[in-house]
């Protein structure tokens, strides 16, 4: 069983994350070592249990992995790992990073460049308009546009970008070959024809209503900064804004009118300090210093250059390698805004002069 199936074989155990894998790893030293233990041994691990316990056992027995390679070949879906250099950059700074990533198209270098575009299912005619030209408007300056496929405003969003010939990532709560809603699967089809379709469930994967809070961390992950155009107060996009702001990442909000419901949520959001967007320059002025920066670390880390710097250096300085210190500590220090902070270290755990710890703590190497 080579590396790709073993990782396969045990995230095809449902429960199996990066948290828990990694004390797995920490207390057996191999995902080989993992598949082979016995019920249990896996079971005295903290957070495993019983049931979790047998289900690393039984997807080892069954081969979960080699079916599942199988099966990805003949779909012609890529699997990238967290250990693959394919793997999003932006992705590397979430704490409970997704292990795998099943893609059907293509990630790019520049994907890091994106913009997360949610919203109300239940969207308004208003809502979806501006969905649209906002992210066709992203995506014509060259900015990738990351949404979840879901009907309403993630639909318009992917059609904006797709209407722009630009890069849009389309982030399931379902397998690949599972696609939700039905009626847009013409429209993953499109999105993989310059983007890509990306889950990190398996290929048949039912679209299981406990699937999309969990999978809204890896849209506002892929981003630099999540643009909610209509929200209720109790909605799903409101999630991914929490999960945006425990990564560090910029938020934004689209006014709507007063009284109506789905506008609600984006209105209590500018009151809690979103940025109001009006159109799209207040999302590139915003991102605007750092974007060209971004591009040019990418270039940086191509050439795997020992420079830093002073934004780099201002980090670095403010780091022991024995006190790890928060990202929000970070950013108050330097007094860079969180978002920067994010790609910043980014940039320095590729230089490999930071490391991240649990929890979006960091110390200096």
């Amino acid at each position: 069983m080579n590396e790709l199936e073993s990782l396969l074989t045990l995230t095809g155990a449902h429960g199996i994350g990066s948290v828990r894998y990694e004390k797995l790893l920490r207390h057996f030293g191999s995902i080989d070592n993992i598949l082979k233990a016995s019920p249990e041994k896996l079971r005295r691990i903290p957070g495993i249990g019983e049931e979790l316990s047998r289900e690393i056992t039984l997807s080892a027995q069954e081969k979960r992995g080699a079916k599942e390679l199988g099966q990805a070949q003949k779909a012609g879906v890529k699997i990238i790992t967290y250990l693959d250099d394919q793997y999003p950059q932006n992705l590397r700074t979430v704490y409970d990073y997704p292990l795998i990533l099943y893609v059907k198209g293509e990630l790019k270098e520049s994907d890091i460049i994106a913009v997360a575009v949610v919203g109300s299912r239940r969207a308004s005619l208003y809502g979806r308009r501006q969905a649209e030209q906002l992210s066709y408007d992203l995506a014509i300056r060259g900015v990738c546009v990351v949404s979840g496929l879901a009907r309403g405003i993630d639909t318009h969003a992917h059609m904006g970008a797709v209407r722009a010939k630009g890069r849009t990532l389309a982030v399931l709560g379902s397998g690949v070959n599972n696609i939700y809603p039905a009626e847009n699967k013409k429209l993953a089809e499109k999105i993989a024809e310059n983007g890509a379709v990306v889950s990190e469930l398996p290929l048949d994967a039912p679209p299981d209503s406990r699937n999309f809070p969990v999978r809204n961390r890896i849209i506002s992950g892929l981003s630099l900064g999540v643009f909610v155009v209509e929200a209720p107060l109790k909605s799903g996009a409101l999630i991914t804004v929490d999960m945006a702001l425990d990564q560090g990442r910029e938020v934004f909000a689209l006014p709507g009118k007063v009284d109506s419901p789905v506008s609600q949520g984006c209105h209590k959001l500018i009151k809690q300090g979103a940025k109001l967007v009006e159109n799209v320059d207040d999302i590139t002025e915003e991102l605007g210093l750092f974007v060209s920066e971004i591009k040019a670390s990418a270039e940086i880390t191509k050439r795997k250059s020992s420079v830093l710097n002073y934004r780099e250096e201002s980090i670095v300085s403010l780091l022991s390698k024995d006190e790890p210190k928060h990202i929000d500590e970070i950013s108050q220090g330097t007094k860079l805004s969180p978002a920067l902070v994010s790609a910043t270290l980014l940039e320095l755990e590729l230089k490999r002069c930071v490391k991240q710890m649990p929890g979006k703590n960091y110390i200096r190497v």
